[in-house]
Formats: structure tokens, sequence, C-alpha cells
């Protein structure tokens, strides 16, 4: 019997229905001389400590280290009746088809099955990367044998058994440090959420070590010709700073006048530049979800659940986490297949299609930058728009777009810099006028929602407003209308959207002064992969190591003292440049999986024993009164993240959410700051 393993329900019952097997069984479906089963994700997963004695139940710094001398796998709890469905079918089974996601991840959650359950037999991999009927069948046309992708199970594997060793033994290290500094919750570690962590602490820092300079901008309204037109002056360079700002009110304070005095203003010289700018790629997963955090509000877990559903539920686009924003070559072909799905999907797109060249080829047809996955785009057949939610539209919209604008021309534009002499001061006036939209057009009507505008999140330096210029000459004179002398203040950085994090994951090579590691974590997109950033995020939040604030996330306080505790290593995204590495020779047959994890369990037996004896310094934070009995609350993270509990616990029983006990501490420290700027 053949036996086809997806990874999900959604995707078995897609392939099931290609390969016509019709039959409901339970936790299959049936058809002549084959059974189509899945996961529901991972089925099994790596034992917790428990398993290897029970004197690891307990923490302790005497257990610590936790080193597996043979690993072990359980069958997760909830997911207990599928594995028994997939057990049996194992064992009946004369080939098997592994359809799991193409990525080492979806190579792990069948392989740990197959090893789990001793299968033997012949064993073909299918390579999907869109749900639709052709994509299938074209798959099934192109099975490719088993050894070809076996090693990426071995870097999956590698990967996991590393992350277990810092997980387990770093989180229940400083968890206990901390109990001994009085903080009862559970201070977690990873390879991953530590570095990302530590990109927040290091901007929040950066934020509250801020000192803003004060300087001043002039903006003068001028007219020529009956048209109207605005200039800002700049200031000579004795007075300014690198980037151009005034630092002496009496310089700005004499301009003004002068500028005033003046009445006229010369035109000195006139620069215009065309411009022709490409399309954007289309989205792989990280900037889908900047893009959809920046223009749509939403959250990344959120924009990945969305995602999901568009490629699993209404096989409007294709897989989802990719890291690419290119396109394999052959898929030209199927292009007039796509634009045509598209036109019975939405005949309001009618006129847009009108105006694409399906020959031309940007940028994006590029099988030089592929790996696994192509980028999102939409698929071969016609998608039912009445079914998606709002969000799920408009995010569906985006991915369109982007795949549209790949075959429009080039947005162009004149790009016109003016310098006006006047008063013995000098202004300059920027103009753009659009000679062609191009691609721009994919993107109008606009149809996307803009965020709600969050006062933290957004600088206040403006930036320079587009204008159209009139027709303007060398010599021409301009009248001076009304002369704006501004006093202001630079700005901190911002702090941290959920996407933007996912951008400074994504390129954090940039942190990084090793050329070789940086080069690396360039070649692997940062640290983090596109299916967990989403999640890791989502963790600390949960934790409350991230606290949101609007759209923003800001660092706690016990997140700043772990970050100054935990080993350097660990919140480097170097490391990961260099399990990346290993990986990559893992995957290449260049290193065994078991070489790797002995180093990796030396490694962290060595970090464990070098900060057995840290003391922490942590700032145990008072929450506000219990509001059962009035006492003090003190921090501790449940199922579904940290709150505050009566120290009295469990005498009484009284709690408080964590994020409302955040908000009076913001509160607080504004009014401080507030006090403070009074005072100066």
């Amino acid at each position: 019997m053949r036996v086809v393993l997806c990874e999900k329900p959604s995707q078995g019952k897609d392939i099931a229905r290609v390969l016509g097997a019709h039959q409901r069984e339970a936790g299959c479906l049936g058809g002549p001389g084959i059974k189509v089963t899945w996961g529901i994700g991972h089925l099994i997963e790596a034992a917790p400590p428990q398993a290897y004695g029970e004197h690891f139940q307990r923490w302790t710094l005497e257990t610590l280290p936790i080193v597996p001398a043979q690993w072990r796998w359980v069958v997760k709890a909830r997911s207990a009746a599928q594995f028994k469905v997939v057990q049996r079918l194992l064992a009946q089974a004369s080939e098997l088809i592994i359809a799991t996601d193409a990525d080492r991840e979806g190579e792990m959650i069948a392989r740990e099955l197959i090893d789990y359950c001793g299968y033997r037999g012949p064993i073909q991999r299918l390579w999907l990367s869109a749900l639709t009927d052709a994509s299938i069948r074209k798959a099934f046309g192109a099975l490719r044998a088993s050894e070809d992708t076996l090693s990426l199970y071995h870097c999956a594997l590698a990967r996991s058994r590393a992350d277990w060793l810092i997980g387990i033994n770093l989180t229940r290290l400083f968890t206990l440090l901390g109990r001994q500094a009085g903080h009862d919750g559970v201070l977690s570690v990873g390879r991953v959420q530590t570095p990302t962590l530590k990109l927040v602490v290091d901007r929040d820092r950066e934020i509250a070590a801020f000192v803003p300079v004060p300087f001043w901008s002039i903006d003068v309204s001028l007219s020529a010709a009956g048209s109207a037109l605005s200039a800002h002056w700049l200031a000579p360079r004795t007075s300014t700073d690198d980037a151009g700002r005034c630092l002496h009110q009496t310089i700005a304070r004499q301009a003004a006048e002068a500028l005033r005095a003046a009445g006229t203003a010369q035109v000195a010289h006139v620069d215009t530049e065309r411009v022709r700018e490409g399309p954007p790629l289309p989205f792989d997963l990280s900037t889908l979800q900047e893009v959809c955090s920046r223009r749509l509000g939403l959250e990344v877990q959120e924009t990945l659940d969305i995602a999901q559903a568009l490629y699993e539920t209404h096989k409007a686009t294709t897989y989802p986490r990719t890291d690419a924003g290119y396109l394999p070559e052959s898929m030209l072909a199927e292009v007039p297949t796509v634009i045509g799905s598209l036109l019975k999907t939405d005949p309001a797109l009618h006129p847009l299609i009108a105006h694409l060249d399906l020959h031309q080829r940007s940028r994006a047809w590029n099988d030089a930058k592929l790996s696994a996955h192509h980028a999102i785009i939409p698929t071969l057949e016609p998608a039912d728009l009445s079914a998606m939610s709002a969000k799920e539209l408009a995010v569906y919209r985006l991915i369109r777009a982007h795949y549209l604008a790949q075959f429009l021309p080039h947005h162009e534009f004149d790009r016109t810099s003016v310098r006006l002499a006047c008063g013995g001061e000098t202004l300059q006036a920027v103009g753009k006028r659009i000679v062609a939209p191009g691609w721009q057009q994919a993107f109008s009507p606009p149809s996307l929602p803009a965020p709600a505008v969050d006062a933290e999140a957004e600088g206040s330096e403006e930036a320079p407003r587009e204008q159209v210029l009139p027709a303007l000459q060398d010599g021409m004179s301009c009248q001076v209308g009304a002369v704006d002398l501004k006093s202001l203040r630079t700005q901190p950085p911002r702090p941290y959207t959920q996407g933007e994090l996912v951008k400074a994951m994504k390129t954090v090579a940039r942190l990084v002064t090793d050329p070789r590691l940086k080069q690396k974590l360039k070649d692997t997109t940062g640290i983090g992969t596109e299916a967990t950033r989403a999640s890791i995020i989502s963790g600390l939040i949960a934790r409350a190591f991230l606290v949101r604030k609007g759209r923003s996330v800001r660092a706690s306080d016990t997140a700043m003292t772990l970050i100054d505790a935990v080993p350097a290593a660990i919140a480097d995204p170097g490391t990961t440049a260099i399990w990346e590495q290993a990986l990559d020779m893992i995957e290449a047959r260049q290193m065994g999986l078991d070489s790797f994890v002995e180093k990796q369990s030396a490694w962290v037996s060595q970090l464990v024993q070098q900060h057995r004896g840290t003391t922490l310094a942590l700032r145990v934070l008072a929450g506000p009164p219990c509001p059962l009995c009035g006492a003090a609350t003190r921090q501790r993270t449940g199922k579904s993240g940290a709150f505050w509990s009566c120290c009295r616990y469990p005498d009484c029983k009284g709690t408080a959410p964590v994020a409302s006990a955040q908000a009076g501490k913001d509160g607080r420290a504004r009014s401080k700051a507030r006090s403070a700027r009074a005072h100066r």
C-alpha cells in the first residue's frame, strides 16, 4: 500500500482530492491502493528532562547541565490519536511519499515519525510550493528521491537538539539564579529569542540615554509666474551639524530677518533629473509582515495566520513561509494562466490588466536567488474574494499588487532641485513631477486602510513635502511670502514596532563586525526563520519580556537585567551565524549530526559551569496592590503569560494583569520626565 504523509489535515485533503482518495477514515483518506494521512504539525517532540531521570523533575543547580546520552522522543498528548493512525499506516505501507512542507522543518516532521515508528521501506519526496490542483499534479510527476532531502532532516534535528540544550539548561540556570534574587517567574533563554530581546533592550536604552539637541529651520513661501512653491533655508556649514541642521539660534534669527527684508529671491541654479524606478519584489514573509504592520496595523503573528489561510483555506496564494522575494524562471510560462485567474477572481482588474506586458521580465525572475521556496504570489486558479475577511482581502490585494507590478513599466518622475539667493542667504526648493505612473498603477486607487498613527512610533521631524514646481529658470525672480522660523529638537530613535522588529531580525547582519559571520547572516536572512519569527516575538510578549505600548514593543525591567546577565555569546546574533555555517556543512554532508551535537553539549556545559555562581541584580518589580486584600503583588508566569499575584498566595489568590501595571509604570515615568523638563 502506498502511503502519503502530509504535514496537516488541510494539506492532506487537497492532495487526496487530486489522487482520487475520497474514502473518509479516521485520520486519513483512502483510495485504490493508497492512503493519505497527516500530522498536526509535529506529532512527537523531544522528550523533557524528566524522561532522562526522575531527579530532573525538580529544578536545581546541582542537576545542571542536562545532556542526554541517548536522545528520546515522546508523543504529544494532544495529538496522540493521530499519531496512532500514522503509526498503523506506516506499519502497513509498502511505499511512502513524504508530502510535508518543502523545508527543513517539514522534512523533520515526517522523518522523525519515520525513525520513531521504524519504517524501513522505500521513500520518495513530494516538493510543493502551492496547493492548487495543477501544482500538486505537477509535483507528483516529478517526485524526488528520498536521499535528495535527507540532509535537510539532519539539519533540522541538529538545530532542534542544540536549541533544546540551550533552552533547557540556560532557562533553568537563570530562573534558579533569579529565584535567589527574589524573582518568581521563569527567565526563559533561547538562541533566537535572547538576541531578539537584546535588539529591543539596546534600542530602549538608546532612547533612554538620548539627549535632544535644539536646532532651528526656516521655511519660506515663494511665488513665481502665479504659482506658489515652498523652499527651505540652507544654513552655512559653520553653524550646522553633520545632518545640515542649524545649531545656532542667533544665526537662524538673523537669516529669517534678512529673508523677510529681501522681498524677492533669485533662481541661481535649476537641476532636473529623470528617475526610473523598477517595481518592488514580490513578498517574502518577513517583508509582508513588515508592510502589513506599517500599512494595516497588523501584528506579525496575525499576518502569518492570514497568509497561511490564503494559502491553505482560500488557495489564493502560494506557500507563505518563504524567505525569498524571487521567482523561478520556469514559472514565466505560467504567467498567462495566473493573470487569467486573477481576472476571473476580480473582473474589476480588467482596465489594469490591459496595460500589462506579460512578456516583460523584471528582476524578480532569478533562479540564482532561490533556495527551497519562491516568493508569495497568486495561484494558478481563481479564488473567491467573498469568502475572505476584510483583513484577508487587504493582505491578498497587497500580494496581488506586488505580482502585477512585475508586468508594468517603470515608474518615472522628474526630481528637480532649485537653489535660490535671497538677502545673502541660500534657499532650496525640491519638486517631483510624475512622468509615467508605471507599476504604481497596481497600487491605486488606494484600497488599503492606513493604520492609526502611534505618536511614540512616529518621529516628529517632518520629511520634506512633495510639490510640483512651476517652470523655473536661472535668473528668474520669485516673490517672498511667509518666512517661518521653527524651533525644533532632534528626536531619539523610534521604538520598535513588531513589523520593524521582524525586519531587524532579518537584517541583523548589520550589527555583526566579523565579515564572515556578517555574510553568513546575510545569506541566511538573519536570526530566526520566516516560520518562527512571529512566534518568537509573541512568546517574548507572553512572558512579559516585551510589553506592547500602542503599536510599539518595549523591554521590561526584567528583560534588561536578563540581557545583562546571560552569556554574551547567547545574546550575540553572530552565534546563529556560526550555527548556520555548521548546519550548511551538515546539509552538504561535510559534518555529521552527532559531531555537531557533541560540540554544542560541551559548549553548553561550559557555560553552565561559568555562570553557576552568578548573582543576578534583578529589580523585582512591585505590581499594583492586590485587588482582594491590598497586599503587595509579585510577577508570576502562568499558561496565558505573565500576571501579578498576591505575595500572600496561596492564602490569598488575588491577581492583576501585567499590562495595567505596565501602563501605570509608563504613566509615572512620563510624569517624572515632564517634571524634569519643567525644572531644566
